[in-house]
């Protein structure tokens, strides 16, 4: 079976419900997501949106965070609050029989989260705690620090998780504010499945619906970067050196042609071994247990990003390959052997893509998200299998602003 689309009108609101009916498993699977609610909304207080989904995880204020995980527990229920860039999820699964009962949690949670200074208080603490571990966690280091100069002046220059210093200014006012305007009908997208019909499921979630206010649509918005050729390089007493680099890749999350950019990614470093930057770097020259490389296509950006991990005395000659792999690949492309191994593995590996509800219905909310039809992904894959060479090299030669590569280094 395949997830379907579906409206539900609630208050005047027509929420999309991504849907499939599996009768195979007695259970509940549902993801409350909020859209254009992830750290994209931190705005000058990183860490905001982070330290929100925790809080929501810590039970209501009636129960407290134990004797809400208490029942939970009780009944094989899971409930997890998380968030991503882009977006804001709430996400919840039981056994059939135990369904009722996990919408009444979820419902109590959404009407009464714990707002408390002392919940707020123990969460600051673990989250600057952790935080000051990660100061000599150089791959986050080195992966913030390229954040920080390829997204400068942007929503994404920031860690998700904040800085100690952004946490501690981080009011439960804040917080309450940020669910007040996230938490709503005119933000949702619901993505579910499970032994249920369609039917049995609106029923089933009608009192979480009529809890949620309308509120107001959070707006979709772009960033906008320019790469440049620039490097960082911070200075740590660590064994090896740390190389993360990155650059603008021009394309829309709609755009008809990225199944180029899926197979070109591929080719370059997103295999393992066989990729571009893998064989160049590690297999001929053992510079690096390994070297990665991907074009990561989202709704709000797009981008090149890699990383790879060397001896301190070998690090200028890395980066110096990575620039020139780079170079090479746009100006000469592919061969043909190498764009039948991609068509061989994205093909061949399609079935393994798809096999689970979940994703299955990550898939569908995906396509949807970006503007996607259903069946985009059948349409992808047989676009790859008749790619020409000549085409993908072509379109790889396009993208020139792949070369502006910004580099961001840990190194003794």
């Amino acid at each position: 079976m395949s997830a379907t689309i579906k409206h539900i009108n609630i208050k005047g609101v027509e929420i999309p419900v991504i849907f499939e009916e599996q009768k195979s498993l007695p259970i509940l699977n549902l993801q409350l997501v909020f859209k254009n609610s992830g750290y994209i909304q931190d705005k000058n207080k990183s860490g905001l949106a982070n330290l929100s989904s925790k809080l929501l995880n810590e039970g209501t204020k009636e129960l407290g965070a134990t004797k809400f995980a208490q029942e939970l527990d009780e009944n094989a229920i899971s409930l997890n609050t998380s968030n991503g860039f882009e977006t804001f999820v709430m996400e919840l699964s039981s056994l059939k029989e135990e369904a009722s009962k996990a919408i009444l949690l979820l419902n109590d949670l959404l009407k009464s989260p714990n707002f408390t200074d002392d919940t707020l208080t123990k969460l600051k603490t673990i989250q600057v705690g952790s935080l000051k571990r990660k100061e000599n966690d150089f791959d986050y280091v080195a992966q913030n620090q390229l954040k920080s100069i390829l997204f400068k002046n942007t929503a994404l220059q920031n860690p998700s998780s904040g800085t100690i210093e952004s946490i501690s200014k981080i009011e439960l006012k804040d917080i309450e504010n940020f669910l007040d305007k996230t938490l709503c009908l005119e933000n949702l997208i619901i993505v579910a499945g499970g032994d249920f019909s369609l039917n049995e499921f609106e029923n089933l979630i009608k009192p979480i619906l009529e809890t949620l206010k309308v509120g107001t649509t959070q707006e979709a918005k772009k960033v906008d970067f320019i790469s440049k050729k620039e490097e960082k390089t911070l200075i740590k007493d660590t064994e090896q050196a740390y190389i993360y680099f990155g650059s603008s890749f021009n394309v829309d999350s709609k755009d008809e042609e990225n199944y180029k950019a899926k197979v070109a990614s591929f080719i370059l470093g997103g295999s393992g071994f066989g990729s571009r930057l893998m064989e160049e770097i590690r297999v001929k020259r053992g510079l690096a247990y390994s070297a990665y490389g991907s074009i990561s296509i989202n709704k709000s950006h797009t981008y090149f990003n890699g990383y790879l991990q060397t001896k301190n005395e070998s690090a200028n000659e890395a980066q110096k390959l990575v620039s020139q792999i780079i170079a090479d690949f746009v100006e000469k492309g592919v061969t043909k052997e190498e764009l039948e191994a991609a068509k061989n593995f994205l093909t061949g590996s399609e079935p393994l893509r798809s096999e689970t509800l979940s994703q299955r219905l990550n898939r569908a909310f995906t396509l949807y998200y970006r503007g996607l039809e259903p069946d985009y992904s059948k349409k992808e894959l047989e676009k790859i299998q008749t790619l020409e060479l000549a085409d993908l090299n072509k379109y790889i030669k396009s993208h020139n602003e792949i070369n502006n590569l910004t580099f961001s280094i840990v190194r003794k």
